[in-house]
Order: C-alpha cells, then sequence, then structure tokens
C-alpha cells in the first residue's frame, strides 16, 4: 500500500473491547461511510485467536472502503490477519527490530512524546509518528498532557507525517492548525457520538480545513 501523509487526516482508533460485535462493525463501517482515511484496532485484552479473527473482519471492512488497517502493538497479528501496519508505543518493543520483521510489505506508525524518541524512531524506520496526548486521554488515565509546543518540534524534526492524538474533538480541533501534524487520530469523538457516519463527515471537513 502507498502509505501517505494523507491517510492520516482522520484517523480513527478503536475495538469491540468487549462490546458487541455485531455494533462494533456497524459502527467502524459508519466511520467508514463517513470518511475516516485510517482506521487502528485496538484490542489489549483479546486471546490471540479472537485478536486474529477480529482482525481480519476488519480488514474485509476497511479494504472494502480502501482505508488502511493498524494493528495496535501486535505485529504478529498484522502480519497474519493481512493488516497494512502496526503502530508500537515506547515500551511496545524495539523500532528496529519490528521494522526488520515487518520488511516492507507493513507500515510501521510509532509513538512518540518528545523530539528524541521522534528523531530515533525515524532513524530505526518508522513511517509514521503518533504524538499526544494532545489535550489528556478519556481512553487512557496514565498520559501526560502533550505542550503544542512540544508537538511542534516534532513535527519539525522529522521527516516522516506526525498524526496528533488524544482529546481531540469538533470543539478544539483548529487549536492544532499550524502545529505541522498531518492529521488527527481520534477514539470517542468518533465511536462515543450518536450519529458516527455524520460526525466523521465533519470532522473530516475540520481536519481538511486545519491541515491541508
Amino acid at each position: 500500500m502507498n502509505f501517505t501523509g494523507k491517510n492520516l487526516l482522520l484517523y480513527a482508533v478503536g475495538g469491540a473491547n468487549g462490546t458487541e460485535k455485531n455494533k462494533f462493525f456497524a459502527d467502524l463501517e459508519s466511520a467508514l461511510k463517513g470518511g475516516i482515511t485510517c482506521f487502528q484496532l485496538r484490542e489489549k485484552h483479546l486471546p490471540f485467536e479472537e485478536f486474529l479473527a477480529e482482525a481480519k473482519e476488519v480488514k474485509k471492512l476497511c479494504a472494502k472502503y480502501s482505508v488502511p488497517l493498524i494493528i495496535n502493538d501486535n505485529i504478529e497479528i498484522a502480519l497474519s490477519s493481512g493488516a497494512d501496519g502496526v503502530h508500537i508505543g515506547q515500551d511496545d518493543g524495539d523500532v528496529a527490530e519490528v521494522r526488520k520483521t515487518a520488511g516492507k510489505r507493513l507500515v510501521v506508525g510509532v509513538s512518540a512524546h518528545n523530539v528524541e524518541e521522534a528523531l530515533l524512531a525515524e532513524k530505526n524506520g518508522a513511517d509514521y509518528l503518533g504524538s499526544g496526548a494532545v489535550f489528556g486521554s478519556q481512553t487512557k488515565s496514565n498520559v501526560h498532557t502533550l505542550p503544542l509546543e512540544t508537538l511542534k518540534n516534532i513535527c519539525a524534526s522529522v521527516k516522516i507525517p506526525v498524526v496528533a492524538i488524544g482529546g481531540i474533538n469538533k470543539d478544539n480541533i483548529l487549536q492544532l492548525s499550524g502545529s505541522g501534524i498531518d492529521g488527527v487520530a481520534l477514539v470517542s469523538a468518533i465511536f462515543g457520538a450518536t450519529d458516527i457516519e455524520t460526525e466523521c463527515r465533519m470532522l473530516k471537513k475540520l481536519a481538511e480545513h486545519t491541515f491541508i
């Protein structure tokens, strides 16, 4: 897949996470219809075989809309499911080793919270960076808010694209204008919406206005 910064414009993150599978897939399809440009499947607690089965189903759905699928933290699932990439955090493995295992088949995304981490990830083969939490987080309790100035410095220090994450929604997305990011990664702002498709259309217009 030809993965570029454009794929990061409206980057949705989610998973069934113990909820009813049919609802999860219906919500995901609504997001795809609404125009998300990438989807990261995040399942922290599923057994391998269940995670793999879900990832394969998600891949089929994403492929229907020509949207890349990124697997969070698990390169084995990414490779086995036919996903387009894998995203790892600072504590989820050595970037160089993940890049070696992924080869040219997978896009490799890496979380970076400062310029040092960003430069090292780029040096070791990351294709893009995820940086945050820019406005805190509703889904993680152990994260620190990333200052806007740090986000700008990260973007300025690397040649690879950067997606911002953490508490971003339609009310604050414009505050990231001029930061240098290529797009936004959203969890609750998408999957917590009453009308996911309509919300995604609105968010995409805002993102296009802000980052393109």
